[in-house]
């Protein structure tokens, strides 16, 4: 399907006319044609959001609310429709995609209620007839960079709450999925967002340096919130820091998930499943590394092994647990991983690399900090097991990472679980819980190589506003000169 650009309330194409193509990953067709954007349709789509900001950061909250709620209805009602093209862009299955438009709504809705949230604060001054005031205003046009591999969920977080603070933004679709980001634009056009306040630029694989850059790098821009890999984020973090821009960055994970000798083995067994394998376990969140001790290994292996052989695979639009990965070149990686892992010692358990971009559910046995895969993010259906002594080697294991975002602890003992959370390197911990857990309201980002600052809640407000002093004075004081 070939789609356009919006910008400034227009449907349009590149000013050069060029255009890139995303196929099916599962049956190898044309899922959408999108404008393969340059430096110059992303001055257009700045220039609009900036013309923009003056009326909608002067908008009032009750307006603002009730367009992001209505859009959180129109979503839902296009369910289908989104669905219906997740599929093809991403190879994802029906029910990942419909899960992203249950909680996208749910992040329309948590930023449609923090409009009236936006507050300050008087502050005492030591200065006679001094009214001192902390307030937080709209910043101005703000990018937004989201990924493919949740795309509903990050691309709608990518733009929500910065609108319900009053600024304008810019979006910058994943060329893996130009149609479905382009269609959150559309929902919240139709829910009366004014021409020029969301803006989509697509662009090529091969173009994206360029287009990146110039969105960082346009000095109307003031603030960018990424996510994605961190390699990515890294280019994105240095090239802003030069230009002295916040930028907001929720990067890759290793998600531990700590299984202690007390644990529940069943409640832990189907955690671990859920977040190794949901989406294939391309999601920032996924349990990529199960740390177990040495006490319960043998058992938690077999039931684990058990229930990741049974969870079905193949193609995405039948019923299904996992679908398609996002390209062939992700096999290929995790096939090096396994390969490495193996070659050093490790057990494969259950599942196999394919020779397509759909996999069954892998689990690699005894993998070591001396193993490619204990280290770098796989980020599709593969997850080691290690095994640790006690809960400190089990702690220390999990904080071997350079990555920090999600991690979980299995026991019974709540309270102990609670002490080795705090020890946990990661800005997300769930005692007897998955690792792939999200709420609109809730702080979410994470910690070393898994980026900085944080989406939601009042944590959300702080990023996407500036929050500035203002003091009313006697205009008689006195001066010492």
């Amino acid at each position: 399907m070939k789609v356009e650009m919006l910008i400034a309330g227009k449907k349009i194409g590149a000013i050069a006319g060029a255009a890139f193509e995303r196929k099916d990953p599962v049956t190898g067709e044309t899922a959408s044609i999108a404008p393969a954007a340059r430096s110059a349709d992303v001055d257009r789509a700045v220039d609009a959001a900036s013309a923009a900001f003056a009326g909608w950061s002067q908008t009032g909250p009750g307006i603002r609310r009730t367009i992001l709620l209505k859009a959180a209805e129109l979503l839902e009602a296009r369910a289908a429709d989104f669905v219906a093209v997740g599929i093809a862009e991403t190879g994802a299955t029906g029910p990942w995609i419909g899960f992203n438009v249950h909680l996208g709504a749910g992040i329309l809705r948590e930023a449609a209620a923090m409009t009236t949230q936006i507050k300050g604060e008087l502050i005492p001054s030591d200065k006679p007839g001094t009214l001192a005031m902390a307030i937080r205003q709209p910043v101005g046009v703000l990018v937004g960079m989201a990924p493919w591999n949740a795309p509903v969920i990050l691309g709608i977080r990518a733009v929500a709450m910065p609108i319900a603070c009053g600024n304008t933004v810019v979006l910058k679709a994943s060329e893996m999925c130009p149609r479905l980001h382009l269609m959150i634009a559309e929902v919240l056009q139709e829910a009366g967002l004014p021409d020029g306040v969301i803006n989509v630029v697509t662009h090529s694989t091969e173009d994206a340096p360029e287009v990146v850059t110039r969105l960082i790098e346009h000095p109307k821009v003031k603030r960018i919130n990424f996510t994605g890999s961190t390699r990515v984020g890294k280019i994105i973090a240095e090239t802003a820091a030069k230009h002295l821009k916040p930028v907001l960055l929720e990067l890759g994970g290793k998600a531990p998930m700590v299984i202690l000798a007390d644990a529940d083995l069943d409640a832990a067994v189907n955690a671990a499943a859920f977040g190794a394998f949901m989406n294939q376990g391309q999601i920032c969140m996924s349990t990529e590394r199960i740390i177990v001790e040495d006490a319960i290994a043998e058992s938690f292996v077999v039931k684990f092994a058990a229930k990741a052989a049974s969870l079905s695979f193949g193609n995405p639009r039948d019923h299904v647990v996992l679908g398609s990965v996002i390209d062939r070149r992700t096999v290929v990686r995790l096939d090096s991983l396994i390969q490495d892992a193996i070659a050093k010692g490790a057990t494969l358990i259950t599942g196999a690399v394919s020779d397509s971009t759909i996999m069954p559910a892998t689990v690699v046995d005894k993998v070591t900090p001396e193993m490619r895969l204990f280290f770098e993010e796989s980020f599709g259906p593969v997850v080691c097991l290690v095994r640790a002594k006690d809960a400190d080697e089990a702690i220390d294991l999990a904080n071997n990472s350079a990555y920090g975002l999600s991690s979980s602890i299995f026991t019974q003992d709540v309270r102990h679980g609670l002490e080795l959370a705090k020890r946990l390197e990661a800005g997300i911990c769930h005692i007897n819980g998955p690792t792939v857990h999200d709420e609109a309201q809730m702080p979410f980002g994470g910690v070393k190589a898994s980026g900085y600052g944080r989406f939601g809640g009042d944590a959300g407000l702080n990023e996407f506003t500036e929050l500035r002093w203002i003091t009313i004075e006697d205009p008689k004081q006195h001066y010492p000169f």
